[in-house]
């Protein structure tokens, strides 16, 4: 599962890089300044970020109900060359599956081009030129990534529930690798980080819907865009406290971490301290105690 929540990562890392810079100027001017190709380019990355972060917790998903389903062959079938594949396989697709709304119109909402929101203060994919294609993307990827996940985690909640009851009618091996993988804290962590980015999202994604149900844009209520987008964008920001207090594992690399830079930072200082130049009084002592000392070889 460690390549997928390193995909997870990778994602929440470039979102925070390249999508929360350059909304920052724009909330001050209420303006974008920086051109359509650059608009452009960051509505892709929004939406290309978006997608990889739904394949991954679908494949994180995944990993946990095999670890349920198979506990003796899990390591056999999630070998980490196979997951590095799937990773390459959810950046490839995310990307090429967001490329389309590119190539429609030259600028503006209406010819189908990335669009500026002045209230959320970011640029856009303009899917509403693309009904057919936003259609099969929303059948052919979110749905079954959704109904993955839901399965999924039904099934290792149930095994939980049952594991007293259905160990009795395993083999010990069996019933030992499943007590195992039944105890392991990653199950809940992980459901947990599906339930925050899906709750995180689902205002931005209800209210999208509607208005591209109702071709009526909301602007009625202030702050209404700013605050749905941006609490799925926050959605990264509170994986860090559920890092924090479900993962022993992260926990122990995060002090490894601030140790390491506190003890680098504290090395620095010495060595600088080390390499400052003598005072003139420090000077004047060490003169005055050479001088002591040959006078003391010199009586000899």
């Amino acid at each position: 599962m460690n390549y997928y929540l390193i995909s997870l990562a990778a994602a929440d890392l470039l979102a925070g890089l390249l999508v929360v810079p350059l909304s920052i100027y724009p909330a001050l001017t209420d303006s974008w300044p920086l051109g359509d190709v650059l608009c452009s380019i960051a509505g892709y990355v929004e939406a290309t970020l978006w997608a990889v972060s739904v394949y991954s917790f679908m494949w994180i998903s995944v990993d946990r109900y095999l670890a349920i389903r198979k506990p003796l062959r899990y390591e056999t079938v999630q070998t980490p060359s196979r997951c590095q594949c799937w990773v390459i396989f959810t950046w490839l697709t995310s990307m090429l599956a967001c490329c389309p709304p590119l190539l429609q119109g030259s600028t503006g909402y209406a010819s189908g081009a990335p669009y500026f929101d002045p209230e959320a203060f970011v640029c856009h994919l303009n899917w509403t030129g693309m009904s057919a294609y936003s259609v099969t993307l929303v059948i052919l990827v979110l749905c079954p990534t959704l109904a993955t996940v839901a399965y999924t985690y039904f099934y290792i909640f149930s095994s939980m529930r049952k594991m007293r009851s259905s160990l009795l009618q395993q083999d010990k091996e069996y019933a030992t690798a499943l007590s195992e993988n039944l105890s392991n804290p990653t199950h809940l962590m992980s459901f947990i980080l599906v339930m925050t980015f899906w709750l995180s999202w689902l205002p931005f994604i209800c209210l999208t819907l509607y208005e591209y149900l109702a071709q009526h844009r909301i602007d009625s209520i202030p702050f209404l865009h700013f605050t749905v987008f941006w609490l799925g964008i926050c959605n990264s920001f509170f994986k860090l406290f559920i890092y924090v207090a479900m993962s022993p594992l992260f926990r122990h690399k995060l002090r490894i971490f601030c140790l390491s830079y506190l003890c680098c930072g504290a090395a620095k200082r010495n060595s600088a301290n080390n390499r400052r130049p003598l005072t003139s009084g420090s000077a004047n002592r060490n003169h005055h105690h050479h001088h002591h000392n040959n006078e003391i070889i010199y009586r000899r």
